[in-house]
This record gives structure tokens, sequence and C-alpha cells, in this order.
């Protein structure tokens, strides 16, 4: 017999975890920079994010997300397919495309934001 205590409600170990992690700091949640001028799917992307608690920014344009990233110093920017090669010039944070995939499935999103923050992180 187990001297553990007994677990109570649902086993959540599998289910995919938000922005935090136990280790992080109170209050600690990374910034994820959404750039697009689509704003349907910009919005979409935010929500999601943001339910997950990661920290959003937007921005319109590539030229206001270059403008703000040295003051903003988001963890990892999210942009779209042709936008990226400006982001990724001069700057040392993390990219990702969002692609067609991941405007049809959230958890595409969801897990390439995860990776590129476990990798940089």
């Amino acid at each position: 017999m187990s001297s553990l205590p007994e677990r109570r409600g649902v086993d959540r170990r599998r289910l995919p975890r938000g922005g935090r992690r136990a280790e992080d700091h109170e209050g600690f949640a990374p910034l994820v920079m959404l750039v697009g001028d689509e704003p349907a799917i910009i919005d979409g992307s935010e929500a999601i994010l943001a339910k997950l608690r990661f920290a959003v920014a937007t921005s319109s344009s590539v030229d206001d997300a270059l403008r703000v990233l040295p003051d903003l110093k988001p963890d990892l920017v999210v942009a779209g397919e042709g936008d990226e090669a400006r982001l990724r010039t001069g700057t040392h944070v993390p990219v990702v495309v969002m692609n067609r995939g991941m405007q049809d499935n959230p958890e595409a999103l969801i897990e390439a934001v995860r990776r590129s923050l476990r990798r940089a992180g």
C-alpha cells in the first residue's frame, strides 16, 4: 500500500502548458510580439497566446515593430512570411514565421512559440 496521498481531480500532466513555468518568477510571462497586417489573424493569435498566459504585444507593420523592439525587448517575435528577414536583420530576438498551417491550426502556432522559447532559453 502506498503512503502517498491520493490525487484528486483531472490528471493534467499530459495537457499542454502555457507560457509560464514553475521555475519562472512570480508575475513573469514570456513576451511574444505579433507582427502582421491582417487584424483577424493577429487578434486570434493574440487571444490564443494570452489565454495560455503569454504576455503579448502586437504591431501592424514591420517598421513599427523595428522601432519598438529595442525598448520592448520581447522574448520572441511571430511574423508573417516575407517579414521575417527584415526582423532578423540587426536583432537578436528569435523570429517564428507564421505560415498558413499556423493560421488554420492554433496548436501549430503554440508549439512553434514554445519550441523557439525553449531553444532561446
